[in-house]
């Protein structure tokens, strides 16, 4: 969320977790959740091909024809100078440098692929990108996105109006405002990510300790959840489903580490301890390691993407806040924006080395890879199915 005092950084760090639970092993079969997911999806969702792999069409290279068009660039949106910066990732050379309002925290693809959409939430507004080109169009009026998601059938494109504790449903075409979704409950409403049938999606409240579940359907909060240690300073961050549809991985700040959420989000399973700050969350492109990004102690996790077994840890040299950014198409990198440090990582997905450290602007934030595989966007930074 917002910029934080080294005193408020320490305090998060230095929060206790709960003890680990080990994670049962891999599943050699899919789950009948999963199954069901595949043949009873969201009507107008693009059907599930593997019920055991959801993130399968989302594979190395497995470009849509829109993504295709798109040039491969970097969009690097900044919370505190306004901006977004393009940086072209053949050479790391930043290309562009383009004013996008007063807090730019995201930059989100559009469910077609075809924009791509900085959200800034202090000036109620949207800057698209043509990714073809990589340059900036008109600004649309959205009512404070500070995230932004699309459903699976690609009907609306919701704004997560932190501040005002709404969701705010819109055409993706016309930017016409359909809806509004009150969640009074849910402060700091954050990150999300919709379950296999793409007729639930759960939305991480920070500053809650808890999540929200909607139904995509009719808009209505089903129920919340509340995790067993209630941390509201920087609580539940970044969501990710696991490629069976099986649990959710909840990224937890002030706990260092991952809450694990059934699959029908109804209760807190275990908890997986990572490291101080965790914040993001990425598949690899084969969808069997999951990423996690621990912004107050410069590290990445690498978990099993089923189980959320330990595999390694990365350790940025010289440390860093590694943030939000996303895998680059072919799956080779992994680029990340460094919250606290004016700074871009972009690290092998081989063997956790940094490849280069880019200086940028002022709080880089929701960083975005283009283009991404997968058939259509559910939007963040680029979260693709």
């Amino acid at each position: 969320m917002l910029s934080l005092s080294l005193a408020g950084l320490l305090l998060a760090g230095c929060t206790s977790a709960p003890a680990p639970v080990t994670p049962s092993p891999t599943p050699a079969a899919p789950s009948t959740q999963a199954s069901a997911a595949a043949a009873e999806g969201l009507p107008g969702m693009p059907p599930v091909p593997d019920p055991h792999n959801i993130d399968a069409d989302a594979g190395a290279n497995l470009l849509s024809e829109a993504a295709r068009a798109a040039r491969p660039l970097i969009y690097v949106p900044h919370a505190r100078s306004g901006d977004v910066w393009v940086i072209d990732p053949a050479t790391f050379a930043v290309i562009g440098k383009y004013p996008a309002g007063k807090e730019i925290q995201h930059v989100v693809p559009a469910y077609d692929m075809n924009t791509l959409y900085a959200t800034d939430d202090k000036g109620d507004h949207l800057l698209p990108f043509d990714p073809r080109t990589g340059l900036p169009g008109k600004p649309i009026p959205v009512t404070d996105p500070y995230n932004m998601y699309f459903t699976p059938d690609g009907a609306y494109a919701i704004s997560v109006a932190e501040a005002r504790r709404e969701l705010v449903w819109y055409d993706p075409h016309t930017w016409a405002q359909r809806d509004v979704t009150p969640v009074p409950a849910c402060a700091g409403i954050d990150h999300a990510d919709f379950s296999a049938d793409g007729r639930t999606v759960v939305f991480t409240c920070e500053f809650a300790g808890e999540i929200a579940v909607v139904d995509v359907a009719t808009h209505k909060v089903l129920r919340t959840v509340a995790m067993p240690q209630r941390h509201t300073h920087m609580g539940p961050q970044d969501i990710k489903l696991a490629p069976d549809g099986s649990v959710y991985y909840i990224a937890d700040s002030d706990a260092n580490g991952l809450w694990v959420l059934d699959g029908a989000a109804t209760k807190v399973l275990r908890f997986i301890p990572t490291g101080m700050g965790a914040h993001g969350l990425y598949l690899s492109r084969d969808a069997r390691q999951l990423y996690v990004t621990n912004r107050h102690e410069g590290t990445i996790s690498v978990l099993d993407a089923y189980t959320g077994a330990p595999v390694t840890t990365w350790r940025l040299p010289g440390g860093g806040s590694p943030d939000m950014g996303n895998v680059t198409a072919d799956g080779s990198q992994l680029w990340l924006s460094g919250r606290y440090d004016r700074a871009v990582y972009v690290v092998s997905t081989k063997d956790g080395s940094l490849i280069r450290k880019i200086p940028v602007g002022n709080e880089p934030h929701g960083l975005c890879v283009w283009p991404q595989p997968g058939r259509y966007s559910i939007g963040h930074t680029g979260i693709t199915r």
